[in-house]
């Protein structure tokens, strides 16, 4: 395995990790603009398509947003502190029901262990490949709603202090018996940014005249996004290998425009090169695998073509991944 630093001059990784407010911003803008186009498309013409279409583009900026918290969970959003903890805490991780500094923390761990038993995220790839029919119906649980539902209950018992925390699988029970009190001010300090994002969006909705509109956000969030969140999830590091070499146990995905607005927003398919350098803001990270490709170190590396080529590696019949 070729440490970065081997390949990379102590310049170009210093350019590669600076951090822009600018950059931050504009991303962050980006998503929301993209978001209220949505919504501003069903209002001017309310039907099954522009629905339909809403839902997919709702469904790729809440991954979007969970993208751009994931980058402030590395400081890498914005280069001021603030802003990016900020930023990243109410505009992007509480409209999605996420916690950065808890995110943070899980998220690391990740980044430490990485394919290796300790790995957090391991129980979300562990399962695969599996057959074409098994994918089929997770994939059907995603678009209709169940896994949405079953990650809103997760969410809830965990924010009320009953589940362990997680960002991926894995969370444990911590029995009953605590006052009702306890229960509910643990609940309050960790839904209240869930709770005002999410009200702010359904007050514009209202002020509008078009409360119904914010029926959107909640049916994308609990179709496409667990959907998009699932395959960002399988290209990552499904049937990828077991050991502590980032070029072997994590993989980057060539994404079109369709899965740029979907399932790779915000670079995210570029998930190998995030491994290799993982403070490298989002926007510079194709400049990053450009480079690592001509200097030779993606020869043997792990890589799709495509989010096709990844369905059909994720559901072949082939031996799992061993440690």
């Amino acid at each position: 395995m070729r440490r970065v630093t081997e390949v990379l001059t102590r310049e170009e990784i210093a350019h590669l990790t600076e951090a822009s407010d600018v950059r931050g911003a504009w991303s962050v803008v980006v998503t929301w603009s993209l978001i209220t186009f949505a919504f501003a498309l069903v209002w001017r013409w309310p039907n099954a398509l522009t629905v339909a279409v809403a839902l997919v583009v709702l469904g790729g900026r809440q991954l979007a947003l969970a993208i751009l918290m994931h980058e402030a969970s590395h400081r890498s959003l914005f280069k001021t502190r603030w802003l990016n903890d900020g930023v990243g805490a109410w505009l992007c991780a509480a409209p999605v029901w996420l916690h950065l500094d808890e995110y943070r923390e899980h998220h690391l761990r990740h980044h430490s262990f990485t394919g290796l038993d300790e790995d957090p995220d391991l129980g979300l790839v562990t399962p695969f490949p599996v057959s074409k029919a098994s994918l089929v119906r997770k994939l059907a649980r995603d678009l209709f709603g169940v896994t949405g539902l079953k990650r809103v209950v997760g969410l809830a018992l965990m924010d009320l202090g009953y589940l362990t925390y997680t960002a991926s699988v894995g969370a444990r029970w911590t029995g009953r018996g605590r006052p009702l009190g306890e229960v509910l001010a643990f609940g309050v300090r960790r839904l209240g940014p869930v709770l005002l994002a999410n009200g702010a969006l359904v007050g514009v909705t209202v002020l509008i005249g078009a409360p119904w509109l914010s029926l959107l956000w909640l049916g994308a969030y609990l179709t496409t996004f667990s959907l998009f969140l699932r395959l960002r999830s399988l290209a990552e590091h499904a049937c990828t290998e077991r050991s502590a070499d980032p070029l072997r146990n994590t993989r980057t995905t060539k994404a079109n425009l369709l899965a740029r607005l979907t399932v790779a927003p915000h670079h995210v398919n570029f998930h190998l090169e995030h491994h290799l350098l993982m403070t490298v803001p989002h926007h510079r990270l194709e400049a990053l695998h450009r480079l690592l490709g001509e200097r030779g170190v993606l020869a043997d590396a792990t890589l799709a073509s495509g989010y096709v080529e990844l369905l059909r590696l994720v559901s072949s019949s082939g031996p799992r991944p061993t440690a």
